[in-house]
């Protein structure tokens, strides 16, 4: 009773004139940039941050949220009518969704994809609303040498899981350890890393990192990766209403891809990826028309898929708001907008900032209703949009976060230090090194580098009280299993396959 009503004041909030109009806003926003090839609500949001310097906290993440939202219902259109992902937990809606819109079928895998969508947006934003609660309830019982060791579990799943391999993921989680000790250390009031310029006494600006790396790192990446020529678009066929064998076909999908998806999103080392392709597994294995899949397209792999790729973005927000822990690239930015704010995520957020969580759960279920009905009934406008010339397009984005980013402070310094960033970020992927766990080790470094020094504090200077604690000891084994598990099973996977080679010689 206590989360429906909650709840109930929170629709209060999300029903105000404004905050609806920032809904509407970011939902458009949101499908607009994920139908975009290349662009992705990390970016958008990134360049949106500037304006929490001018925009109350709820209108701000309502906004946020509906961009993070839509962009998960916009990413699988051109997915599906372009054979081009405009998000990367869209590429196995490409799979089957591509095939299903060149033999005339591409309608009824945009509905599907928007139904479904809805379906497990829905589903995974009451799970929010009821697993918050608990896990607050847990996180309560953590002190310092736990909060400290849940965090280096977060580091190293989360370095992991973001990059190609766990070395490119913790040397990006180190860069921004490295950021994050810039300016003035608050227990010792020493400056470090400042290379004498009192303008990095306060360290940077989250907002410049996360623009920098983000929207002009990206944007230059993605320009420098545009090929000559133009994308095929499959002419949209048929109508955009399933028939009855087809919502048959798709129901079972959508609650199988929600139950895969949000768990997976919760936790530490979530995200949407993994859970869509398990979810276009199962649904392959478990399909009575196998034959479908890989030829003229089945529709239970864009429904499973798409349904897990938006259960797992609502799951993403449960470790952000309750613990603290951005598990996703958007989920990054986003914590660095609650940095901007002076709010820090964590167990005391529902208490201290009850309308701001509730307010934001509360619109989610609004966006969800939106999106549906601005993506069927309005696909040939996004379709459109897929043919906005790349070079407009992308020094648009880098003018707007040059000037959003100049305004927060009228710095120069700020400008150099953006395309400094920038061109940081373009080489980080260049070469395949994951940019998000550079905000969350610049976010979270110094979170964690209080909690150990309290830790020791506490303890009188004692080491050991990491492993004497037994729920600290339990998350420091689950970091070391972790990092080394991918190592042991590649050697296992390795020796199985060479014991399988044929021997010369042998009948």
């Amino acid at each position: 009773m206590d989360t429906l009503n909650s709840l109930a004041s929170g629709f209060a909030v999300a029903f105000t004139p404004v905050n609806l109009m920032w809904c509407l806003l970011g939902t458009t926003l949101g499908t607009a940039i994920g139908v975009l090839p290349g662009l992705g609500p990390a970016l958008t949001i990134a360049l949106l941050l500037p304006i929490t310097y001018r925009v109350a906290p709820e209108a701000s993440f309502i906004l946020f949220a509906g961009i993070y939202y839509g962009a998960m219902y916009g990413g699988s259109t051109t997915s599906i009518l372009l054979n081009t992902p405009g998000e990367s937990a869209t590429i196995v809606t490409a799979l089957e969704g591509n095939k299903m819109a060149r033999s005339g079928r591409g309608g009824a895998a945009l509905a599907t994809s928007a139904i479904g969508s809805f379906v497990a947006g829905t589903i995974g934003t009451l799970g929010i609303a009821f697993l918050a609660p608990v896990v607050v309830g847990f996180a309560l019982a953590f002190g310092p040498a736990e909060y400290f060791s849940l965090m280096v579990l977060a580091f190293v799943t989360v370095s992991a899981v973001l990059g190609s391999s766990a070395a490119r993921g913790l040397s990006s989680l180190f860069l921004g350890f490295f950021i994050g000790m810039i300016g003035v250390d608050i227990q010792t009031g020493q400056p470090r890393f400042t290379f004498g310029m009192a303008e990095l006494l306060d360290g940077v600006d989250v907002i410049i990192v996360a623009v920098g790396l983000f929207a002009v790192g990206e944007t230059l990446y993605v320009a420098s990766r545009r090929y000559a020529g133009k994308d095929e678009i499959v002419p949209l066929k048929g109508s955009l209403y399933m028939t009855a064998q087809e919502w048959r076909r798709s129901w079972k999908a959508w609650l199988r891809g929600t139950l895969i998806g949000f768990p997976i999103g919760a936790l530490p080392a979530g995200g949407a990826e993994i859970p869509t392709f398990l979810s276009y597994a199962m649904e392959k294995k478990l399909s009575k028309h196998k034959e479908e899949f890989g030829t003229t397209g089945a529709i239970e792999g864009v429904a499973g898929p798409e349904a897990a790729n938006n259960a797992s973005a609502a799951g993403v927000l449960v470790p952000m708001l309750t613990l603290g822990l951005p598990t996703s690239a958007t989920a990054a930015i986003m914590l660095s907008a609650f940095q901007s704010y002076g709010i820090n995520p964590g167990p005391l957020l529902l208490t201290t900032q009850a309308n701001l969580v509730w307010g934001l759960i509360a619109s989610l279920f609004i966006a969800n209703v939106i999106l549906v009905i601005l993506n069927l009934p309005l696909i040939g406008l996004w379709v459109k949009l897929l043919k906005i010339p790349a070079p407009q397009l992308y020094a648009g984005i880098l003018v707007f976060a040059t000037v959003g980013s100049y305004g927060i402070s009228q710095s120069p310094v700020d400008l150099v230090l953006l395309y400094i960033l920038g061109a940081i970020g373009f080489m980080m992927r260049r070469f395949d090194f994951p940019t998000a766990p550079v905000i969350i080790g610049m976010i979270l470094g110094p979170l964690a580098e209080a909690q150990f020094r309290r830790a020791m504090t506490i303890s009188n200077g004692d080491w050991t009280v990491f492993f004497t604690h037994p729920l600290s000891l339990t998350l420091l084994v689950l970091a070391l299993v972790a990092l080394v598990a991918p190592y042991i099973w590649g050697h296992i996977e390795r020796r199985r396959l060479r014991g399988q080679e044929p021997v010369p010689g042998d009948a």
